[in-house]
């Protein structure tokens, strides 16, 4: 019998045509390439958050929820800006943080369980900082995190060019998150 392949979810944040963090997506895509099926999530025109407009959810995150429903893990690549997340991702997770449920009798949301993956491509820090604070949050929000995160130091060069090309040693950590990955999802 046939096992349908594991939905990987990847969400970048960074929203920057060439992003350093989409460059190391792409280095987890092509090493997962027939072993899962992955996405990646365009949450570019969420709504900000308001609590006053959350029931019904708008269209755009009642499909942003179904993906990440839809998927066994979520992975998620970001740099780090002022030693935190970008604004844009922390209102993706303020928008998924939510009930479901109008009633809040249920408090399961959609990362409610969910296994997530964080990587980060940054400065010096290799992302410490913004790892730290969304496994603060994710830890809230009950998710399942990976052990494993992979934090890349970028070449100084990087942010003068705009170009970042993966070392070898970037591609292999990246390579083994996702195996870990994969293996933690039971696929």
């Amino acid at each position: 019998m046939h096992m349908p392949q594991p939905r990987i979810l990847f969400v970048i944040g960074s929203l920057r045509k060439g992003s350093f963090n989409q460059r190391l997506a792409d280095v987890a895509a092509k090493h997962l390439d027939g072993r899962a099926e992955i996405s990646t999530l365009d949450y570019r025109d969420l709504p900000q958050f308001d609590q006053g407009e959350e029931f019904p959810a708008p269209p755009s995150i009642a499909d942003a929820r179904e993906q990440v429903s839809q998927a066994d893990a979520v992975w998620i690549f970001t740099p780090e800006y002022n030693y935190s997340y970008p604004g844009t991702l922390k209102n993706l997770l303020d928008w998924l943080s939510r009930p479901l449920d109008p009633t809040f009798q249920d408090k399961t949301t959609v990362l409610t369980g969910k296994k997530v993956a964080l990587t980060s491509a940054a400065g010096k820090s290799a992302g410490a900082g913004v790892r730290g604070k969304l496994t603060e949050i994710l830890d809230f929000l009950k998710s399942d995190l990976l052990g494993r995160q992979v934090g890349i130091v970028l070449p100084g060069e990087a942010f003068v060019t705009g170009e970042y090309e993966p070392s070898a040693d970037d591609v292999k950590a990246v390579e083994l998150q996702a195996d870990e990955l994969l293996d933690s999802i039971g696929r």
